[in-house]
């Protein structure tokens, strides 16, 4: 079986968050790489200012106010900054820790509210996104009209962001065990997912099928949820937690019969995965099952450049522009694995301007503050098309939706244009 060895990027601690603000030396060299103070050009929107107003409130108590919480709530959570920081400056536990401060200590907009719970109400839960975006389609044309009310704004992005073509409950992927159609290499997991579950479950399809043809077994449990990163970025610390338990209520005992690997298809929900034993760290009753958890915790991505691949079945004479997430690239710093699998598999890759910047979605960000990524997906989708490529590829499904609503260049997950080189089964939006 296959030996894999634990993530150092996973961590198992819990940080603090007063020594975290005491790390940084206030150099500003994040600032030049924080998409926000690229668009904006305010102190208060990049780390360096963002790090002061969360200096206050955590480390001289000061409540949050309307300033701090409208810059801090205009913060991506890219952690491009965590890449270029001189000093290792940990500015993701910081910024979730100053977002429950927020949401526990600060009073909102009652609009505001609302929108924010429907999102941590719908979005986690399958059964509800579904319905939900089934209502959303019938009123989809007010989409100009509340654009005009700027407190309606995050409305019409929503109903802006429905896909036209309807997702058929029949089509979501159903759980089950998965054999390996040749010699047996390992046995993973994949979680279940929640938006992508709904939007599209071909990527997780694309992901078995190759996994089988290479001889891995997979498991997509039963009953598992959404990871909890949605609710995490709302400040919702508590139902973030309480989802990791389910979650690892599911998942650890199918790991004591033996699973080589969690294998994850979305950059988003694997960086907060990766965490679960740094967020249940204070937990006596899920502290070490949580970071036996994120030790074992892949992106699909890096599992794939672990294992042998199936000989190719198709010589791919395409073009790729390659999109790295921010979630994949800068947080759980899986950077060169995506692109040598496609260049293995005989993708011609491009490499687009300005890489290192993000695309604007973020998980609901590009809803709660559409104008901010509504410039940043316009950026994206320029430096990725420039090269005229036959595809864009990336590794999570919140960009690949977003950067497609300004661009007419089919994308697709990296896997599923992996998974069309080794079993011969092409990407439907390649046609």
């Amino acid at each position: 079986m296959l030996q894999i060895n634990k993530d150092p990027n996973n961590q198992t601690d819990v940080p603090d968050p007063k020594e975290i603000l005491r790390s940084c030396i206030t150099c500003g060299c994040c600032n030049d790489i924080c998409p926000t103070f690229t668009v904006l050009n305010d102190e208060n929107d990049g780390p360096r200012g963002r790090i002061n107003l969360m200096r206050d409130m955590i480390e001289n108590g000061k409540a949050p106010d309307a300033h701090t919480v409208k810059h801090l709530d205009r913060c991506l959570t890219c952690t491009a900054c965590q890449t270029i920081c001189p000093v290792g400056v940990d500015y993701m536990h910081l910024i979730d820790k100053a977002r429950v401060e927020i949401e526990e200590n600060y009073t909102r907009p009652f609009l505001d509210r609302i929108i924010r719970n429907m999102l941590a109400d719908t979005l986690p839960n399958p059964e509800k996104f579904l319905s939900k975006m089934a209502l959303a389609r019938r009123f989809k044309w007010t989409a100009p009209l509340l654009e005009v009310v700027r407190p309606l704004r995050p409305l019409a992005a929503l109903l802006k962001s429905v896909p036209s073509t309807p997702p058929r409950r029949e089509d979501i992927l159903q759980p089950g065990y998965f054999t390996a159609k040749s010699k047996q290499q390992a046995k993973v997991l994949i979680p279940s997912g929640c938006v992508q579950k709904i939007i599209d479950s071909d990527i997780n399809r694309a992901a078995i099928d190759l996994l089988t043809a290479a001889g891995v077994d997979v498991v997509l449990p039963e009953n598992d949820k959404c990871c909890g990163a949605l609710e995490l970025h709302l400040g919702k610390s508590e139902r973030t937690l309480q989802k990791a338990r389910d979650n690892i209520d599911v998942w650890y005992p199918l790991l004591e019969e033996g699973l080589d690997a969690i294998v994850i298809t979305t950059s988003g929900c694997g960086t907060t995965i990766k965490d679960y034993g740094s967020l249940l760290a204070k937990d006596p009753d899920y502290a070490d099952r949580a970071a036996a958890i994120a030790n074992i915790a892949l992106d699909i991505t890096e599992f794939l450049s672990r294992i042998t691949l199936p000989g190719p079945i198709v010589q791919p004479d395409i073009e790729v522009a390659y999109h790295a997430a921010c979630s994949l690239q800068h947080t759980q710093r899986v950077k060169f694995e995506p692109r040598k699998l496609l260049i293995d598999a005989g993708f011609k890759l491009q490499r687009p301007r300005d890489e290192n910047m993000c695309c604007g979605s973020a998980g609901t960000y590009s809803f709660l503050q559409p104008e901010i990524a509504g410039e940043l997906q316009r950026r994206k989708a320029d430096s990725l098309s420039e090269g005229k490529p036959d595809v864009i590829a990336g590794g999570n499904l919140g960009c690949l939706t977003h950067i497609s609503q300004a661009t007419d260049i089919p994308l697709v997950h990296t896997v599923q244009l992996l998974a069309w080189v080794y079993t011969g089964k092409k990407p439907n939006a390649l046609g």
